[in-house]
């Protein structure tokens, strides 16, 4: 049974004894709900990708408290330091060299040279950080290659009894993955698109898997997912945008801001509709739309759909 607790001083304290114990526990972030546990420990990672069905070979996300955290375990350099004085706390993760000296856990990295580390914003998560004193490999709390959680709710339907606890901090502002960059050689990378636009990134143009979020097939619903869709057919659960009203809408408006927070908790109600198929119309592809369109596009892979 997983047990959910509303935050509190009280649910992080258990939150962190569960962690200290080896198990992972789900929290909020600013971008998506977290699987948590302590990166510098063998057996919580092997816990998280337990619990997530997630292949050994995708590295995981490490959140610590701040930049000077950062710096003990990952060599950055001039780039790498501006973004981070830009971004951080916020959802800009950075993938670097990480130092001999890090402590990490093997299976964090992958068996990869760099490590991907960010400082989240979320209370919740930074309330976590300060009380586990660990940095926290979180990845997010759902079963590997299914939608990605911005509720407690969505937590509980994708791993309920797979973990013992979830922290509820209510829905998640970003509602979408923090954007992930490459920093070395003097160059910026964009390895996923995400809320941070990063305008000098160049794209990525290696084919290995170098970060999370990177797998063809990704974020998918259980059912039939078709995109770009202006209509849809008859056995469909059509979600809009803009002028297109759907059956729901990411935004009446058109706002892609709007639209990325509401991206995962619409697929989540999709599949619940008596529909067997689910189809979402067209999103720009510009500036957030870029990410929202690249989880969209390995989302209908992963269905099985027309990407």
């Amino acid at each position: 049974m997983t047990r959910v607790l509303a935050y509190s001083d009280e649910s992080i304290a258990e939150a962190a004894r569960l962690i200290a114990a080896g198990q992972p526990v789900a929290v909020p972030t600013e971008t998506v709900y977290g699987l948590a546990g302590d990166a510098t420990s063998d057996a919580s990672v092997a816990a998280i990708y337990a619990a997530k069905g997630r292949p050994s070979f995708n590295p995981l996300i490490v959140h610590v408290r701040d930049l000077a955290h950062a710096r003990t375990l990952a060599v950055f350099d001039a780039d790498a330091e501006k973004l981070a004085a830009a971004h951080w706390p916020g959802p800009l993760t950075l993938v670097l060299p990480v130092r001999g000296d890090a402590g990490l856990a093997k299976a964090v990295t992958a068996g990869l040279p760099t490590v991907a580390i960010r400082v989240p914003a979320h209370r919740a998560m930074q309330s976590l950080l300060a009380a586990t004193g660990k940095p926290l490999a979180a990845p997010s709390a759902n079963a590997s290659g299914g939608i990605s959680p911005t509720r407690a709710e969505h937590v509980l339907r994708s791993l309920g009894g797979r973990i013992p606890m979830a922290i509820d901090d209510g829905a998640t502002s970003g509602g979408i993955e923090s954007t992930i960059v490459a920093v070395g050689d003097g160059q910026v990378r964009l390895l996923r698109p995400g809320p941070v636009v990063i305008d000098d990134a160049v794209a990525n143009s290696k084919a290995k898997i170098e970060a999370p979020g990177q797998l063809a097939a990704h974020y998918a619903p259980a059912k039939r997912l078709r995109i770009d869709a202006q209509t849809a057919n008859v056995d469909e659960w059509h979600i809009g945008f803009g002028s297109i009203p759907g059956d729901a809408t990411l935004s009446a408006t058109g706002s892609l801001s709007e639209a990325a927070s509401r991206l995962f908790d619409m697929l989540h109600q999709a599949d619940t509709q008596h529909r067997p198929r689910i189809a979402i119309a067209p999103v720009p592809d510009t500036g957030i739309g870029m990410a929202i369109n690249d989880r969209l596009r390995r989302a209908a892979v992963g269905s099985g759909g027309r990407a």
